[in-house]
């Protein structure tokens, strides 16, 4: 057990029985009253943020945490199907814990997933990736007046606004913050 000024932003804890990912912390001190820290926790499973207090007496658990590069192989029933690239170790990550980073998960790519005491909880994206477009209707004549977009579907079935010129097999980089268009590949 460690004191709650050994919190720092990144770290993983065990806050009412599930882990939670330390967003952001304060000390304080208001006048002869005990020092608190005031923290901003988001819990891994189900991604609710919560803020709370913690006096200078109690008590937190950091749990050991850990990040892999690990290929994301395919998705079935069980889950998200990611593969260690040097051991060949399946690791699978549940439906509900991938959510909205599926439409990004492309086979073959690598991502970071983080293990928190051996348990793989959650998949770190990176700011941009790259996709294939599978479906884009063609661009109408007389369409260039300003910025018009089209919808163009990638090959995770995910629809992203693009300009006009991107064609059907073209490859293009896409925001994860956001999921805008940036660019082509």
């Amino acid at each position: 057990m460690a004191s709650p000024t050994d919190l720092r932003k990144g770290r993983v804890i065990n806050y009412n029985g599930a882990p939670h990912l330390v967003l952001e912390m304060l000390h304080r001190t208001q006048g002869r009253q005990a020092g608190f820290v005031q923290s901003t926790l988001r819990n891994i499973r189900t991604n609710s943020t919560t803020t709370t207090k913690f006096r200078s007496t109690d008590s937190v658990e950091i749990l050991t945490t850990d990040t892999q590069k690990l290929e994301y192989s395919y998705s079935d029933r069980e889950g998200c199907h990611f593969l260690h690239p040097e051991t060949y170790e399946d690791s699978i990550l549940e439906e509900n814990l991938v959510k909205d980073a599926r439409k990004f998960l492309s086979e073959g790519n690598a991502y970071d997933v983080l293990f928190v005491e051996d348990e793989a909880v959650q998949i770190q994206l990176p700011s941009s990736v790259e996709l294939e477009v599978v479906e884009a209707p063609p661009a109408v004549r007389g369409d260039t007046s300003g910025a018009v977009l089209k919808p163009v579907t990638v090959k995770t079935g995910f629809v992203v606004q693009t300009p006009l010129f991107i064609k059907t097999g073209d490859t293009i980089r896409v925001s994860t913050a956001d999921s805008s268009y940036l660019g082509r590949a």
